[in-house]
């Protein structure tokens, strides 16, 4: 009697999946005025990523091009072995479950609960009419408890999101994000409104719930001491490209001249 053997993954497949490639990706909004230059930069499977750099140098636009909601140039952008740029609509809602989204100005549903903002993260997994009742699965709806709960607002389950404060919103969009079970988080300046003492319970929530999941997650920030601090590993960008990439303990000033331009912001 022969017996069938299910093969088991090898342990790289769930490192690759989890693995982002971007190749000589560029963005013009106008042509012959790049935001990004040929910007190439491969992400491990774990880890937070901090990109960093002035106004204006492409931090938000490269976050964004990622998951497409900038449309790139040009360019490559690999993960869950494909090319995020060539993939079609459905194609690419289907990726974009994939991808948790931590946004700078929460896009929270304001009329929502909290525990309704948190479900919107497994919109992508459930039937159009579900989402339009709101009636999600029991397995979907403990699950968002139990988020809520892991970033400290158990307690405003069934409060609205436009009674919360900014702190609070950024939570529930955290929690929202990981709702998706995502293999990789992005967060567009998701500290740059909120208070020093916030922003740091805020990246310490980004950067444990990562690790506690084993995924990566690219933070663009403003504040070099909370890259510092948090990161894994610093991307540094200047007028669209990268012009510093290490781990924090490698950042001198030198770079930060390089990245910043001026002495000014130094003292």
């Amino acid at each position: 009697m022969s017996v069938m053997v299910t093969a088991t993954p090898a342990p790289d497949a769930r490192k690759r999946e989890r693995s982002l490639i971007i190749n000589k990706l560029r963005k013009e909004y106008r042509a012959g005025q790049p935001v990004l230059r040929d910007v190439s930069l491969e992400i491990e499977s774990r880890g937070l990523i901090a990109i960093i750099g002035p106004s204006g140098t492409g931090k938000s636009t490269l976050i964004r091009c990622i998951n497409r909601l900038v449309e790139p140039t040009s360019g490559e952008i690999l993960f869950r072995g494909r090319d995020i740029v060539q993939l079609t609509s459905p194609e690419l809602r289907t990726m974009r479950r994939h991808i948790g989204m931590i946004f700078q100005e929460y896009n929270l549903v304001e009329r929502l609960s909290v525990i309704e903002n948190v479900l919107c993260g497994r919109l992508g997994y459930v039937p159009v009419w579900r989402a339009w009742l709101r009636k999600f699965p029991a397995a979907d709806i403990e699950r968002a408890f139990t988020l809520l709960d892991a970033v400290g607002l158990a307690d405003f389950a069934n409060q609205r999101a436009d009674q919360l404060s900014g702190g609070q919103r950024q939570r529930v969009g955290i929690a929202r994000a990981l709702m998706q079970e995502p293999d990789l988080v992005l967060a567009d300046e998701p500290t740059s409104s909120l208070d020093p003492k916030t922003s740091v319970e805020i990246m310490e929530l980004i950067a444990s719930r990562a690790a506690e999941r084993n995924i990566p997650a690219i933070v663009n920030m403003h504040n070099v001491d909370l890259a510092r601090r948090f990161a894994d590993r610093i991307v540094g960008m200047s007028k669209g490209a990268i012009v510093f990439d290490g781990p924090p303990q490698a950042l001198k000033d030198s770079h930060l001249l390089e990245i910043y331009g001026g002495e000014g912001w130094l003292e």
